[in-house]
């Protein structure tokens, strides 16, 4: 997320959507075979394949938000395996359309969740195993099943469309990073139980002078280049967004204070012709996202009242208890 759009679909938006769309498709594959021929051992299998993808989604609804991002292309290709078995044992072909039409929300899934090559191959692995299932039949014709496909292709791409115009609400056009709406939410997904997470505000000192003399061509012209070459410093993991005007906002997470604070002053002292101003602070055991902007915001006045052009740590937390944390 140093270059690019903050990703839509965090790990509780994705547990949900997976959640409803495992649920509903078992639901609509025990409906599907209240009118379906009277071949009762591929009832029963169906039966079974619906009712373990309910139980898998209202797991995924409880628990899945606690799972990392890449986590969740296992439960996206195990219903792909769902929905091609029971379209494969479905007692007659209406129902094992019906069955294979589910495969929508692999494709919705799959272009809501991840980037477009992994996307790509959830979606075409989704295809052809639906696709031989019904064939594999012998009373489901291929232009039928081809008709479908052709469908859940389209709707996929209509959701990634979808997908990219909101991300560019979280974006800012000037630097391509993530804007203040795009780093409040990589922070909430970021600040979680037993995590380590630092947080920076980086300020452009003097950078109304650069406006002033040059003109807003050449503040925007700076701006690009630090999000720039900051960006490309980064490592991977790290949320670098322009957090308004010539502030900017870091989210490292895995690093400590002091790691955090080196990394800084690294930039810092890496662009000379310009100065810069930084807080730095750590999360504390139970602090709120919100308690870990403050202190980063202290830290970032401290530095300018200290004489600017420099890093400072934010004070740790000084007291906790079971009502939350109290920040210095």
């Amino acid at each position: 997320m140093r270059r690019r759009a903050p990703e839509v679909a965090t790990p509780e938006v994705m547990a949900r959507t997976l959640g409803v769309f495992y649920t509903l498709g078992g639901t609509c594959g025990l409906v599907a075979l209240l009118g379906s021929a009277p071949d009762w051992p591929r009832r029963w299998a169906v039966v079974a394949v619906g009712v373990t993808a309910i139980v898998c989604g209202l797991g995924l609804a409880r628990w899945g938000a606690r799972c990392p991002r890449r986590f969740f292309h296992a439960p996206v290709a195990a219903a792909t395996g769902c929905i091609a078995l029971a379209a494969a044992l479905a007692p007659d072909d209406v129902t094992a359309v019906v069955i294979g039409a589910l495969v929508t929300f692999v494709g919705v899934d799959a272009f809501f969740f991840f980037a477009w090559p992994p996307a790509v191959l959830h979606l075409v692995t989704a295809e052809v195993l639906v696709l031989a299932a019904l064939l594999a039949r012998g009373d489901v014709q291929l232009t039928t099943a081809l008709a479908l496909l052709v469908a859940v292709t389209a709707i996929a791409l209509v959701t990634r469309r979808l997908v990219h115009e909101a991300s560019r609400a979280s974006l800012d056009p000037l630097t391509g990073l993530a804007n203040r709406r795009g780093f409040d939410d990589a922070l909430r997904e970021l600040v979680r139980p037993g995590t380590v997470l630092s947080a920076a505000l980086l300020d452009l000192d003097d950078f109304k002078q650069v406006n002033d003399t040059g003109g807003h061509a050449a503040g925007d012209a700076v701006l690009r280049r630090v999000a720039t070459l900051w960006g490309r410093a980064l490592p991977a993991g790290a949320v670098l967004a322009r957090h308004g005007g010539d502030e900017f906002a870091l989210l490292l997470p895995g690093f400590d204070g002091a790691r955090a604070l080196a990394l800084v002053d690294r930039l810092r002292v890496g662009h000379p012709d310009i100065g810069m101003s930084c807080g730095v602070a750590e999360r504390g055991p139970r602090e709120t996202g919100a308690q870990l902007m403050r202190r980063a915001d202290r830290a970032l006045y401290a530095a300018k009242e200290a004489g600017r052009d420099r890093a400072e740590l934010a004070v740790p937390l000084v007291h906790r208890d079971g009502g939350g944390a109290r920040v210095a």
